[in-house]
Order: C-alpha cells, then sequence, then structure tokens
C-alpha cells in the first residue's frame, strides 16, 4: 500500500474520495449493464470471485500467521459480505442507483443512532428515516418491482449494519497489541466514522457489499509471525463469502468463462468496485479529521445519483433528490465525532 500513499500524496483528499466513489459506482453502473445477460445475483457473485483472486494475489495472506479467532472472524465477514453485495445487485436491478445507495445508509446511520449517546445521532435516524420514506414512496410509484428491490436494499443495509456490529465485537475483543483495531477487515479508522461503503464494502469498505481495514501495511514480506493486516483479511473474507455462494451461483456464472467480453467486464467491475475504491480510501483514511470524512461520506449518495445519471440515465425525481439529501444530512449527524 507505500505505492498507493506515493500516488495520492498531491492530490487533495476530497477529490481522491469522490474518484473512490465514482470507481465504485461505475463499477455498480457496469454490473447493471450485465442484468440482460446473467442474474444480479450471479454478476454479484463473479464480483466478489474476482476480487478475491485479485486480493489472494495481491496480498498472499497465506504468508501471516492466522489463529482460529482471525480466521473465523474472516470467515464470519465473508458471509456478511457476500450477503450484503448480492442483496444491493438485486436491490439495483430494479432501482435507481442513487436511491439504492441512499437507502443502504439507513443501516449504519441506525447503528450510530441506536449505539451513540448523543441527540445528534437520535435525530440523525429520525431524517434518515423521512428520507428513507420518501424515497420508498417514489420508488414504489414506479410499479410493482420496486417493491423487491426495497426489500433487497434493506436485506443490504441490515447485513451492513450486522457487519458494523459484529466488527466492533472484534476490535473489543482484540489484544491490545493485534495487528489493526479489528484484524478481519474492520478499520483503524473506526473511531472516525462506522461505515465505509462497499456496495460497498464497509473498510473495503470493502464495504458488496460491503466495503471495508486493519494496519496498512508497506511492501516489505511480512514476518513469520506476523499477524494478518486488514486487506489480507479481506482477500480471506471475499474467498469465503464466495465459496458460501458457490453452491447456488457457480454453475449460472460457468458461461461468462467461456466469453472474453462478458470475463473482461466482470474484472472491470471487481477491480472498479472493489479493488480501486479500497486502495483509494486507504490514502484518504490518513489525511482527514472525522468531521471531513462525515462529510464526504455524505457526498456518497449523490455521487451514486450522479453515476446513475451519466451512465445508466437514470433521472431522478424532487422527490428523490430531497430524499437523498435527507440522508446525506442524517450521515453527517451520525458519523461526525465530537473533536
Amino acid at each position: 500500500m507505500t505505492a498507493d500513499v506515493h500516488a495520492g500524496r498531491g492530490v487533495p483528499a476530497p477529490v481522491l474520495f469522490l474518484g473512490s466513489g465514482l470507481t465504485q459506482y461505475l463499477g455498480a453502473a457496469l454490473a447493471v449493464g450485465l442484468f440482460a445477460v446473467l442474474t444480479a445475483p450471479t454478476v454479484a457473485w463473479l464480483r466478489i470471485a474476482v476480487s478475491a483472486v485479485v486480493l489472494l494475489a495481491w496480498r498472499r495472506p497465506w504468508r501471516f500467521r492466522w489463529t482460529r479467532a482471525d480466521l473465523l472472524a474472516s470467515a464470519l465477514f465473508g458471509a456478511v459480505l457476500a450477503a450484503m453485495n448480492v442483496a444491493f445487485y438485486v436491490a439495483i436491478e430494479v432501482l435507481p442507483l442513487g436511491t439504492a445507495v441512499a437507502v443502504e445508509f439507513a443501516g449504519p446511520v441506525a447503528v450510530a443512532a441506536l449505539t451513540g449517546r448523543s441527540v445528534r445521532e437520535r435525530v440523525a435516524i429520525a431524517v434518515a428515516a423521512a428520507g428513507v420514506v420518501l424515497l420508498a414512496g417514489v420508488s414504489l410509484d414506479a410499479g410493482p418491482d420496486a417493491g423487491r428491490g426495497l426489500v433487497a436494499i434493506g436485506v443490504s443495509a441490515v447485513c451492513w449494519a450486522g457487519y458494523i456490529l459484529l466488527g466492533r465485537r472484534v476490535a473489543h475483543g482484540r489484544a491490545e497489541g493485534d495487528v489493526g483495531a479489528g484484524g478481519a477487515g474492520v478499520p483503524d479508522d473506526a473511531a472516525r466514522a462506522d461505515a465505509v461503503p462497499g456496495d460497498a464494502v464497509p473498510g473495503e469498505v470493502v464495504r458488496d457489499d460491503a466495503g471495508p481495514a486493519g494496519q496498512r501495511s508497506g511492501g516489505a514480506a511480512p514476518a513469520a509471525s506476523a499477524r494478518p493486516d486488514g486487506v489480507s483479511s479481506l482477500a480471506v473474507a471475499m474467498t469465503v463469502g464466495a465459496l458460501v455462494f458457490a453452491p447456488f451461483l457457480a454453475a449460472p456464472a460457468a458461461p461468462v468463462l467461456r466469453d472474453p467480453h462478458l470475463l473482461g467486464l466482470v474484472v472491470g467491475i471487481a477491480v472498479f468496485s472493489s479493488v480501486v475504491p479500497y486502495a483509494i480510501e486507504q490514502v484518504v483514511l490518513r489525511r482527514v479529521t472525522a468531521a471531513t470524512f462525515a462529510v464526504l461520506l455524505a457526498m456518497l449518495p449523490a455521487t451514486a445519483a450522479v453515476t446513475g445519471v451519466v451512465v445508466l440515465r437514470q433521472l431522478p425525481t424532487w422527490g428523490e433528490v430531497a430524499g437523498l439529501a435527507l440522508v446525506s444530512v442524517a450521515i453527517v449527524l451520525s458519523a461526525r465525532r465530537a473533536g
């Protein structure tokens, strides 16, 4: 990751974060283009599987010393991460990209409200709820398929919330000298904000989904006794997630291996949605305060909406714009930390 740090040193952090969001949602937009050929769950599984292969080749996690707890944590994260991404792709098959991303943020906002102690966090969930209700009402007016999309994005939001709560539990259970705050893909910067989207992947944010990442490491080979870093834990998590859904989705994905064009698109989706955003976010997380990061997070629903307009020709209604704005305000309220 050292090269990533040097590469982004001269670029302002907000610009880097905006680039991360754009590449992430460009990957999602590319995925929507494949839904005419493959089912949404199949595309999601291919994205997870290819991302796992890329991360395994890059990080070679077998070089580290894994404890049973490390492996179990990564496995749990992987299962939740995969479910989140599959549900997200099912949702964006029928919902506008900006709407889906905004509603998905209800998960981390709810976690902040339920576990926080301030009035601001309680207000955040009320504002988010108003935004989600507004977005849901507009979406349901679009037709019966929108109901299926709203259920799917609700599942994705619940998975995102579960990912965050699981990450906190793992982080609290780690010894003080362990690598990273949470080991298995839990951001060291969780104290700044509990969510980094993944279609995202929290900490990928890795987080189909998803995203979400422990201590950043340089290019040097780890010592034989080194504990796994965040990226290596993410590689294992993605691998487990792909294996969990393989019995259901691997067979429908087989034709992609015989079509170089489709295979290239899938690789592009994986790189844009997972690998590039993750690398950029690690640079940004080192360089911004909690307050700034909260504002950057709030830009993501709008970034997704703009991507939907430009790439997918999904023009939002005024009701959707109002809902997106309310959710963005809720993100700032819930993610902002005092001081």
